[in-house]
């Protein structure tokens, strides 16, 4: 039987993420799957909740230590979360399944667990403080996804073994002809309406939209997600800027279809190539796209989604896209049939066998 037990970097949850995406489709293995341990004042999940017919979530008793968190009662918690994890591979009979890594702070289990091999999903660009134990963990595996070719040049000093696995979409979600508007979206004000799906924090960067904003007040700019105390300080006062909270997840493409265009943000937390998820969802409807990203960055969908290095750029790329060639959004949707989950985890499926862990 195929087992894999995965340390995942979020927790299991209704709009799923890169990790919960590729392992749900992976239906011919059994899944045991280790969320991180709630935030303090959190309730405690109930243990062993059977979210997919072969997926079992648990939640990890602690948070895991960090790189500069090197005493005695951080490594007995390290020794803690390695023993629950142990017990439950052995109450599911797991005998040295593969180890899926989700962060560099898995590394510290590669000692403390029995496995017959490990795949680390790098999803993403860690802080210099990670370095080593991500260096660590790409070492001992046997398998390494890239989520973009900046990833792969990254890694490629610890392993030879690197795939490109790039983030993707289900295509099927946004084929229905028949669309509801959203309330919150029923009767906006301005000529075009601009959105932004996902959550607004500290840790994105809002002033090529203020500069958007306040140059286009005909223009409605949305923002489809959680929106933090500080952020919402940024944005108060602008009529044009419309926040409607979280978005349910089978929702989305209907608020998405609501926008004339689709635009990203720089997250200053997530520098590098890395192709979020909502820009997938993005080229699925057709919509115009237009993301902000870092100068040193090569635009990793030319042609398909316009890119910006400021606000400036940015109102200028939004206002070409409303003039584009008609023939773009057949194509966007194309390459999001073509980069649609169920083939990324095939893809996973089949590389894993080749490697010989499956």
């Amino acid at each position: 039987m195929k087992q894999i037990v995965c340390l995942a970097y979020a927790p299991w949850r209704a709009r799923p993420d890169r990790t919960q995406q590729l392992l749900a489709r992976l239906g011919d293995a059994q899944i045991l799957f280790f969320e991180p341990a709630p935030r303090k004042g959190s309730p405690m999940p109930e243990q062993g909740r059977r979210v997919r017919a072969h997926i079992t979530v648990y939640t990890l008793p602690n948070p895991l230590p960090y790189p500069d968190e090197t005493s005695v009662l951080q490594r007995r918690r390290l020794d803690k979360a390695a023993d629950f994890i142990q017990q439950v591979m052995e109450k599911h009979h797991f005998r040295e399944p593969v180890l899926w890594c989700a962060s560099p702070l898995h590394a510290q289990f590669l000692d403390k667990l029995a496995y017959r091999g490990v795949v680390y999903d790098c999803h993403r660009f860690w802080s210099e403080e990670f370095l080593e134990w991500e260096s660590d963990l790409a070492s001992h595996s046997e398998v390494v996804f890239a989520a973009s070719f900046g990833l792969i040049k990254r890694l490629s000093p610890c392993n030879d073994n690197i795939a490109l696995l790039s983030n993707g979409v289900n295509p099927v979600l946004f084929q229905q002809k028949q669309r509801n508007i959203p309330p919150e979206l029923t009767g906006l004000p301005g000529q075009r309406v601009l959105g932004r799906l996902g959550s607004v924090t500290g840790q994105l960067d809002l002033e090529p939209l203020l500069y958007a904003a306040d140059r286009r007040p005909e223009w409605t700019f949305v923002l489809m997600g959680r929106v933090t105390k500080p952020a919402a300080e940024q944005l108060r006062g602008r009529d044009n800027i419309v926040l409607t909270g979280p978005v349910n997840p089978l929702d989305v493409p209907d608020y998405l279809y609501r926008c004339d265009l689709l635009f990203d943000l720089i997250r200053f937390d997530r520098p590098g190539d890395v192709v979020p998820i909502r820009v997938y969802e993005y080229l699925a409807t057709g919509r115009p796209i237009v993301t902000v990203v870092d100068p040193d960055v090569l635009e990793t969908i030319p042609e398909l989604v316009s890119t910006a290095y400021d606000g400036p750029g940015f109102l200028r790329r939004c206002k070409a896209a409303f003039g584009e060639d008609p023939g773009l959004p057949r194509r966007r949707r194309a390459m999001a049939r073509d980069s649609a989950w169920t083939g990324r985890a095939a893809q996973v499926s089949s590389i894993l066998e080749v490697a010989g862990l499956f």
